[in-house]
């Protein structure tokens, strides 16, 4: 049976996988929601009006949303499907994508209303990435001593250091 700590892992990671998924392809193309889709248009520009140094590295509105929503799809892919490092590379970096939006989103005054996703998102990635760099914890050992055809466990006592004695 698995542990309650992998149980954890595994559905942060598809939950976090899927919903970045989702918004990365509300990025890229308005099939799913040409709402969303519109909007995401109007505040990419917002954003790149915000910080005019974009426009003068050449980063468009539109190569920046494309972009971040490319990174989001591919982690999130990642995130679903891939076991092991790369999971947790991708974690990293859809972390550090949530740090930039939040700024984009202080930087141009919206309300908490239209960042809160991103805030939450921005903790259960945190959560995810915390949880799973944790060791993983192992069970005591467990010792069988036979004395005459009886099972005793075994105790181990810490054995003492060196140049002390144990007095008991």
């Amino acid at each position: 049976m698995a542990s309650p700590r992998t149980i954890t892992i595994v559905a942060l990671s598809v939950a976090l996988g899927l919903f970045f998924v989702f918004m990365g392809t509300i990025k890229l193309t308005p099939r799913l929601s040409r709402d969303a889709y519109s909007e995401m248009k109007r505040a990419y520009k917002s954003y790149v009006r915000a910080l005019p140094m974009l426009k003068k590295m050449g980063v468009s509105s539109i190569l920046l949303r494309k972009s971040i929503g490319a990174l989001e799809v591919v982690c999130g892919i990642v995130m679903t499907l891939v076991p092991g490092r790369p999971k947790d590379v991708a974690n990293f970096l859809l972390l550090l994508l949530v740090l930039a939006v939040l700024f984009f989103h202080q930087l141009v005054g919206d309300p908490l209303k239209r960042y809160a996703h991103a805030l939450v998102f921005g903790i259960l990635l945190t959560c995810r990435l915390l949880i799973a760099r944790q060791p993983e914890e192992q069970p005591p050992e467990k010792r069988i001593l036979s004395v005459n055809g009886d099972e005793l466990p075994l105790i181990r006592e810490a054995a003492p250091e060196k140049g002390k004695m144990k007095v008991s």
